[in-house]
This record gives C-alpha cells, structure tokens and sequence, in this order.
C-alpha cells in the first residue's frame, strides 16, 4: 500500500507532461508511493505519452483517463482522480510544473508523521514565466512555519501556496457539492484543510510552478462577468462554509469582484447593470467618500460628463492658481 500518491492533473500539456511524471519518478522515499496522472481528455498526445509511461512503470504510474473533458477548469478532474488514490497523504501538482528535489515526497511525509495537528504541509517554490519575465521565488526568508485558516483569510486574494509545493492528509472523503463549481480550485482546497488543522511550511526550495498559456491560472479572465460571479459565488460559498466567522473581510472580497464586473465586457457598455453593480459594491464594501466617488466617475458618469467635470476642474485649478 503506497503512503503518498502523487497526483498530477493535465490537460493538452503534452510539452510538460514528461518533465512532470519524471519528476515524479526521480523521487527517493522509504515508503512506497503511487503516481496518479488525471488527463481531463487531452487532444494534444498527453494521453497517449501517460500510456506510454504506464507501459514503462506498471503499478507505479497509472492513467486516470476520462472518457471526456469534465471542466471546471480541471477541478472535477481532481476529484476524480482524488478518489483513485490509496495513500495517507497525496501530493498535487499540475501537469506543466515538476518537483526539482528528489527528497521532496520524503521531508513532506516525515513532517506529516512528526506533526498530527497539520492538516497539510508546503514548501518554497520557483515561479518561471512563458513570456520570459524574470523567475522569482515565491515565499520569503520570513515566512512563518506554520500557517492557520486566518492567514488565508483577507479583503484580497491571498495565494502564497503553489499547487506543486502541497502535500495533504488524504482525509477528507467527500468533497462539498460547492467545492466542485469553483474554477479555482486551491483556493477552496486549502481552506478546508486549513479548518482541520494547521498547515506546516518548509523553506526548501522544491518545485517549479510554471506560468505559462497552457496552464490553469491563464483561465483567471479579470474582465470576464462569468469568471467573476464564479469567484463571487465561491467566496460566498467559504463564507458559508466558516459559519461567517469572517463575514467582514470576506464581504470586502467579494466587493472587489463586483467592482472588477463593471469593467467586465459585458457589462461595460451597459449603464444601468453598473448601476445595480455599483449599488452591490456599495453595500458590501461600505468604501468611504474618496473610494465611492471614484466608482462613480470612472464607471457610472457619461463621457461627456467626464469631460465637462474635467474642463471645469482645469479652469478652477488656473483660478486657484492665479
């Protein structure tokens, strides 16, 4: 019986693919582990390079081969390949990213074993970008060594895990109805981790996270009302599941969203759904004068008002300073 499956999630990632399950392979442990790859039906050659290292690696690497994309931007290819694993513990990692430490599996699981009351356990990861920005680390020298649910909690978007630094209790045996509509699936992941204990953190320098345009996080579309009210309902959906502990902050973040849609292209042309957009800001925000004077010009005021007020303020301001 393995005591980590490691999961890899893909999809038309056929560039990565081996790099990731490699990288997998290379892992040297004490223990058994099993190597999960849940293609949500790629079209690209991920499925048949998969088949090709099960072929290679029997009962170590097997294919958890959908018979056809089941969207959610592979959250629902998680939970199903979730369900396949055996091991007390599972690590995750998306199909264009890779481990870069052979020991990786081991300090994660010895940390585990050491420390009952961590729900899950990450570490420091190298973000590296497509489009040749410079890579960077991700966590600081300061980052604290353990974490609990109220450092994920905040007016913002708080990320500060990348997906292939995890590593998890395989102790929760069905996922909330909730948790499978959201397109992101971390976010949720680890909130409900983090209620059951806390998660441990190791500095070590142990994966790559890569952004690039085959990757999940290039789904996150900003000026998009159906991205937006997704993220809306599942913060909504945390809200809920914490029993509105954090009612507040989480308020202000849905906020954020709301202010985000009026800018969203289908919204942006369309007065009076900003309108009742604003009016949703407005109320959940409760943002002060200077704040709600700016939604109000920027999104709610005509053009041709704008560019009356902003004439008016240039003659005022030469009056002034006359």
């Amino acid at each position: 019986m393995p005591k980590v499956s490691v999961l890899i999630i893909t999809y038309n990632q056929q560039n990565f693919i081996r790099q990731a399950i490699d990288s997998a392979l290379a892992q040297q442990t004490t223990f058994p582990i099993e190597i999960l790859v849940g293609d949500d039906f790629s079209k690209d050659g991920t499925r048949e390079i998969i088949q090709e290292y099960e072929r290679q690696h029997p009962g170590l690497v097997r294919g958890i081969l959908h018979p056809r994309n089941m969207g959610k931007n592979g959250g629902i290819n998680f939970l199903e390949t979730l369900k396949q694993a055996k091991g007390e513990y599972y690590a995750l990692m998306d199909g264009d990213d890779y481990f870069t430490d052979p020991l990786k599996i081991q300090k994660q699981a010895d940390l585990l074993d050491a420390h009952p009351d961590y729900s899950m356990v990450f570490h420091n990861a190298l973000i590296t970008y497509e489009d040749g920005s410079p890579s960077h680390v991700l966590n600081g020298p300061d980052t604290k060594p353990f974490f609990t649910i109220e450092d994920l909690i905040g007016e913002d978007e708080i990320w500060f895990m990348a997906t292939s630094s995890t590593m998890y209790r395989n102790s929760i045996k069905e996922y909330p109805a909730w948790f499978s509509e959201s397109v992101s699936g971390d976010i949720p992941r680890l909130i409900l981790k983090a209620k059951m204990g806390k998660i441990g953190y190791i500095p070590d320098l142990m994966s790559v996270y890569r952004k690039n345009s085959n990757g999940t996080s290039y789904s996150d579309k900003y000026d998009d009302a159906v991205f937006l009210q997704n993220r809306i309902d599942m913060y909504s959906n945390i809200n809920r599941e914490l029993d509105y502990r954090y009612d507040g902050l989480l308020k202000k973040n849905i906020a954020r969203y709301y202010r985000m849609m009026l800018r969203s292209k289908q919204f942006r042309d369309s007065y009076f759904a900003k309108v009742r957009l604003a009016l949703r800001y407005y109320t959940l925000a409760k943002p002060n004068w200077v704040d709600l004077k700016s939604v109000i010009y920027d999104y709610l005021t005509p053009p041709v008002l704008q560019r009356a007020y902003g004439t008016v303020a240039i003659g005022l301001h030469r009056i002034l300073n006359n």
